[in-house]
């Protein structure tokens, strides 16, 4: 039997124009991380808080945040050495962020993480922050920002206090209209719920009673950000079928996905389209991913999803994934073909799809 996978990690790339709130952004995943290790890709370390410490910024560098986090400061040439490095075991990452200022334009970014042939990252998305009071001057100086806005999978739209609600409208039309379908999520201060990007992680030596406190742990209650307006920023839909799902039938889900749907996760039974394996299965923005996983003996044989994005459906995303269940499938050539679909989407070892 082949040897399970080490999980892959989520690599997400940071962007937008000067002023737009995305370093206060890093710096309130750094802060409220839910309990992940994020390895940090910057320019400079200049803007970055780093637990007290003051580090010049020096290319080349790599500093411990102090909370099992690290941080990297690069350049574009040296972007795939450093992520081969924090990818390593010895670094126990969970997740990367790159902040693209400085770097590169997003989109290059995001065009060279998809081409890596590293076999320890997959994608998580561009995030693109828009500041919300200055956009109509950002755009008029640099109107390549529609292009920014067309390729993001998640746009945060800052400083949303900063205006009036008339104008906020007009700049979330432009930003919706710019962005394509992409969902957007309204912030203050770049105070996003990190589970939008990433899940949340426990693991069993910090579980005890004797775990060393992290900087997370020390701030006051009142400056962590897990209030309720955070969690009302985005909506989450969990779905579950014990009956597998037509690979047609999702696959025409998964390419008609409504806007605002950022991220799906989980894992699917295709049934007799492969008894042997369930699918986990990993979309942001417009990226797709399936990876084949053996089921265990005994293991209960169902889909299991969640689905998160702002200002979504959730009962129309409900009726369509019911709509994909299969009860009555048979191990048929026209279920092998409708099973080549997925495997588009099947990373296979030597980095190709399948």
């Amino acid at each position: 039997m082949t040897p399970p996978r080490a999980p892959q990690i989520p690599v997400v790339v940071l962007a937008g124009f000067l002023g737009s709130g995305k370093t206060t952004l890093l710096n309130h995943l750094l802060r409220n991380r839910a309990g992940n290790r994020i390895g940090v890709v910057v320019n400079d370390f200049g803007s970055i808080e780093i637990d007290a410490m003051t580090v010049a910024g020096q290319v080349g560098s790599t500093v411990s945040l102090g909370n099992g986090c690290l941080c990297c400061a690069v350049d574009a040439s040296e972007l795939d050495t450093h992520l081969e490095t924090l990818t390593g075991p010895a670094a126990r990452l969970d997740v990367i962020v790159i902040e693209a200022s400085g770097l590169a334009e997003p989109q290059e970014l995001v065009r060279m993480l998809l081409a890596s042939d590293n076999p320890h990252i997959r994608y998580g998305g561009l995030v693109e922050v828009v500041d919300a009071a200055e956009f109509p001057a950002t755009r008029e100086r640099h109107p390549e920002i529609d292009r920014h806005l067309a390729v993001a999978d998640l746009i945060v739209l800052n400083k949303t206090d900063r205006v009036a609600d008339e104008d906020l409208r007009a700049v979330r039309e432009a930003v919706d209209t710019a962005g394509g379908g992409a969902a957007v999520i309204r912030a203050v201060y770049g105070r996003i719920d990190p589970e939008v990007l990433f899940d949340p992680v426990l693991r069993p030596d910090e579980d005890g009673a004797f775990r060393q406190l992290t900087f997370e742990d020390l701030l006051p209650e009142a400056d962590r950000t897990h209030e309720e307006h955070l969690h009302a920023a985005y909506e989450s839909v969990s779905f579950t079928a014990d009956v597998p799902l037509s690979p047609r039938r999702f696959m025409a889900f998964l390419d008609s996905r409504p806007a605002g749907l950022y991220r799906i996760k989980g894992f699917t039974d295709f049934g007799a389209g492969d008894p042997r394996n369930r699918y986990a299965l990993h979309a942001v923005g417009r990226f797709l991913r399936f990876v084949p996983q053996r089921w265990a003996t005994g293991e209960p044989r169902r889909t299991q999803l969640v689905l998160i994005g702002s200002g979504i459906d959730a009962e129309a995303l409900h009726k369509e994934l019911e709509s994909c269940q299969d009860a009555w499938q048979d191990a048929t050539e026209e279920l092998e073909r409708s099973m080549w679909g997925v495997l588009r989407y099947v990373r296979q070892p030597d980095g190709d799809e399948a």
